[in-house]
């Protein structure tokens, strides 16, 4: 990736991000023409190779940021402060929400690259995504308490359960044609963390 992208202004830099965060979530990888992100982003073709030398590279660049962001607005919110899990994640879901309000298509994203299957990036999509769900599990895991959940409950594989079966509800709106609206997210996740408190905790 060329320097001259982080020295662009701050609001260019995010009309790219989301141009290839909106049409990478709605094709697969392959499908994806970086002309079409150029035309959304309100930059040539060949003023975004000089920025990114091909596709995987803006691709992966992307996926790295949807990261970054995402455990900045974490950090933000204090996500990982409260001693307790479930308001943990209520924090979680608050901070991925305000994100969405700035880079509306970068959530789909995330989801379709964890699903990409092209030879060409899904190796080190899959490598990076191991990386940042470390993280993730080890600040979420390391101020919990045993005592406060269900006897005997191995509690890195429940944090495990409740973050595939977000991503899979997330799958299944997009797989259905649904958008994924910021209200409906926060009014299902509510709910599911609700269900989640009456099954794991004592």
């Amino acid at each position: 990736m060329n320097e001259k992208f982080y020295a662009l202004p701050r609001e260019k830099q995010q009309a790219v991000i989301n141009a290839g965060f909106r049409v990478f979530s709605r094709n697969t990888y392959k499908k994806s023409p970086m002309q079409e992100i150029a035309g959304c982003a309100g930059v040539s073709k060949s003023l975004l190779f000089h920025y990114f030398r091909n596709k995987k590279e803006l691709y992966l660049f992307l996926w790295d940021q949807a990261a970054k962001i995402t455990l900045e607005a974490l950090t933000r919110y204090g996500c990982y402060e409260p001693p307790d899990l479930f308001e943990m994640m209520e924090r979680g879901m608050r901070a991925k929400l305000a994100v969405m309000r700035i880079y509306p298509d970068m959530a789909a994203f995330a989801v379709r690259a964890f699903y990409e299957k092209d030879p060409e990036i899904c190796g080190e999509i899959r490598k990076s995504y191991r990386y940042y769900f470390g993280l993730k599990a080890q600040n979420a895991l390391s101020g919990l308490d045993p005592e406060d959940f269900v006897p005997g409950l191995d509690l890195e594989l429940m944090y495990r359960e409740m973050y595939l079966a977000s991503e899979g509800y997330l799958w299944e709106m997009l797989r259905q044609g649904d958008s994924l609206d910021v209200d409906t997210l926060e009014k299902d996740f509510t709910r599911l963390l609700a269900f989640w408190k009456t099954i794991y905790s004592k």
